[in-house]
């Protein structure tokens, strides 16, 4: 009988790559720059015996040196979402990826200190950023279909009062971003999931929403 780390990788990829295989046929069509953050990253394969260290040495093979910091990004949450919301309302899909952790930052910053790494749930790093980067895209499309190219008249955003803290990593989620629309009605809405924060640099760890 499988172990739970086996179980829970079988079950995560089986979700995984059935939300692959049922995206939404009018978004393959579309045209433009929001079609860049539709397609699906590719498939992960993932050996659920391999001891996480092993299977986290094999994921970093090729990366070259390991980061000691975020880079890119900005000096503090709030200059981050307001940056967000700005690339938002011109459709910046390339300035939306440059505000996420990127494969680098994610093995060696992100992944170690996280509890998902970690028993009982020991997920593979591999299967994990999988999981990460589909959320993403999912959510930004979500996010640019819904309010990319129009005026959002930001009123501000709230996180919860206090952050998540793994390792040095901090965790800033919940939160929400006031906004408006022509006719001055307000949404308070999710637009994106956690933002990481570590050594005073700040970016998105997932752009999951509630669209």
């Amino acid at each position: 009988m499988p172990g739970p780390r086996a179980s829970l990788a079988a079950a995560a990829a089986a979700l995984l790559l059935t939300a692959c295989g049922t995206s939404d046929a009018a978004a393959r069509g579309r045209e433009g720059a929001v079609r860049t953050v539709d397609a699906a990253p590719p498939a992960a394969h993932v050996d659920s015996v391999l001891p996480i260290a092993e299977a986290l040495r094999r994921f970093r093979v090729g990366m070259g040196p390991a980061p000691v910091a975020l880079t890119g990004g900005e000096a503090s949450r709030d200059a981050l979402v307001r940056r967000f919301v700005k690339a938002l309302e011109r459709t910046d899909t390339a300035a939306l990826q440059r505000m996420a952790m990127d494969r680098a930052e994610f093995a060696w910053l992100y992944y170690p200190s996280n509890a998902q790494s970690r028993p009982p749930y020991e997920l593979p790093p591999e299967l994990m950023w999988f999981q990460t980067q589909l959320a993403d895209r999912k959510g930004a499309l979500r996010a640019l279909r819904a309010y990319g190219g129009r005026p959002l008249r930001f009123r501000g955003y709230r996180c919860a009062p206090a952050p998540q803290v793994e390792g040095e990593n901090r965790l800033w989620t919940g939160c929400r971003v006031d906004v408006a629309d022509e006719r001055g009605r307000r949404a308070d809405l999710r637009l994106f999931g956690a933002i990481l924060e570590r050594g005073g640099r700040f970016k998105f760890a997932s752009y999951s929403n509630d669209l």
